[in-house]
């Protein structure tokens, strides 16, 4: 069974063409790559209700999942929120892609505390800690490991106008590059050759019922948008 939805789910994220010519739709296409629920539930069922959050991005994108940036179109919107480790192949691709001009919202969570359903160690857990092999170093970033503890019910400023309902966000440090970190550094947002990454050090945010936090994800892929 799980094999049978894994190859529907490949079948879903890989099938951008086709006999049947696309839809017409006025709505930009976001890309997205993600550990966590959002295009998917957990147990990769069809019949499962949509995410709040791809509710909230289907309003106003095309969303197609992918699993990897050789699927990534040139000069295209990725939102990656928590995503598995990448191989040393795909790390140096996404970052091509990022300095061709390609525009990347990450959310890279020092601590994610969304609950799964699946057991440590499977590979369809969501990493509780996002797993960089290089990608923010190269980018002239650190993540630090120190979880900011503010009560639930202060805002965080992410920059910009942007601000954010959540407690025990993350935080990111400069260490070169060209990034310019948020007032309260939960956020860092890079001009990285001809294109732009936003990366935010949580992801916990993303799925939250709180209608708010979720418009923070999509204030932020607006910010990229041509």
């Amino acid at each position: 069974m799980r094999l049978a939805c894994l190859l529907l789910v490949a079948a879903l994220c890989s099938c951008r063409g086709g006999s049947q010519p696309a839809a017409s739709t006025d709505k930009p296409e976001l890309a997205l790559l993600s550990s966590l629920p959002i295009a998917f539930g957990e147990s990769f069922g069809l019949d499962q209700q949509r995410s709040p959050l791809l509710q909230d991005l289907e309003g106003q994108f095309t969303v197609v999942p992918v699993d990897g940036p050789e699927q990534l179109t040139v000069d295209g919107l990725l939102l990656a929120a928590q995503p598995q480790a990448l191989t040393a192949e795909r790390l140096v691709a996404l970052d091509r892609w990022v300095r061709a001009g390609g525009r990347l919202v990450l959310l890279a969570d020092p601590v994610l505390r969304l609950e799964s359903s699946h057991p440590l160690g499977d590979r369809f857990h969501p990493p509780l800690r996002y797993p960089d092999t290089g990608l923010l170093k190269h980018w002239g970033l650190t993540l630090d490991d120190a979880v900011d503890q503010r009560a639930d019910e202060a805002a965080v400023d992410l920059g910009r106008g942007i601000r954010l309902q959540a407690a025990g966000l993350g935080s990111l440090t400069r260490a070169g590059g060209a990034c310019t970190l948020s007032p309260t550094r939960a956020v860092a947002r890079c001009r990285i050759g001809k294109g732009y990454a936003t990366v935010v050090a949580d992801a916990d945010f993303a799925m939250s019922a709180d209608q708010d936090d979720r418009a923070a994800v999509i204030a932020l892929l607006n910010e990229l948008r041509r």
